[in-house]
């Protein structure tokens, strides 16, 4: 759409975005909490984190989130189905999201709204939740550790993890949260948590790698690694 100017999607086409789009919002914020709860067993709980955390519950963690994702998103679109467009078929938005589609309806958005509401409950809010309760408890057991090197270490794994999900929760939030003003400040919203945030993500996590800090201060400094 970008590269040939025509900006035209049917509505299956609409749907189907959709559909991937919020199969894949769900998924991340599931994983935001398992990674929180992966550094509350490593941190508060390590004499049990590979029985806890082992490849068999990795992996059955994984397969339940993205079914539950895929399933969860299969019955909100099919909700979403029964909204007629009337007022426009104008989107102001780079792909078509719910806050987007609501605005060109005129039936079917009250229940579509209600059932908005329900799934930020449970796939925003409740984990949100979860990894704030997560931290908490990470960090009521971290001042607790009287060295004070073993502390920085043990902050210095979190740290990544919270700067992420602060920008991503920080950015998503006030785009569906806070009652819209401007058509561009929506983009730029969306651009940041859709965008920027899964950029930027692996810089941020890869900072944490000793190696690759080393090779930064290297090329910062005018060296060269092989």
């Amino acid at each position: 759409m970008l590269l040939s100017g025509n900006h035209i999607v049917s509505f299956s086409q609409c749907y189907t975005q959709l559909y991937f789009f919020v199969t894949l919002i769900n998924t991340e914020d599931i994983l935001f909490f398992i990674m929180a709860y992966d550094r509350y067993v490593a941190i508060c709980l390590p004499l049990h984190y590979h029985q806890i955390l082992s490849r068999k519950n990795c992996i059955l963690i994984i397969i339940g989130i993205w079914t539950i994702s895929f399933l969860n998103s299969l019955l909100y679109v099919t909700s979403v189905l029964d909204m007629s467009s009337c007022h426009s078929n104008l989107i102001h938005q780079f792909f078509c999201d719910i806050k987007s589609l609501t605005k060109t309806t005129c039936t079917g958005t009250e229940i579509v709204l209600i059932i908005t509401g329900v799934e930020i409950l449970l796939f925003v809010f409740l984990p949100l939740m979860c990894t704030i309760i997560s931290y908490f408890t990470i960090f009521f057991v971290i001042l607790k550790i009287k060295s004070r090197e073993n502390r920085r270490k043990a902050f210095s794994t979190c740290s990544s993890h919270i700067t992420v999900i602060s920008i991503y929760y920080g950015t998503s939030l006030i785009d569906y949260m806070i009652p819209s003003y401007s058509d561009v400040l929506d983009v730029a919203f969306a651009v940041v948590y859709t965008t920027i945030t899964p950029v930027i993500n692996p810089i941020i996590y890869s900072l944490q790698n000793s190696n690759i800090k080393t090779a930064l201060l290297g090329v910062i400094k005018g060296r060269h690694f092989l």
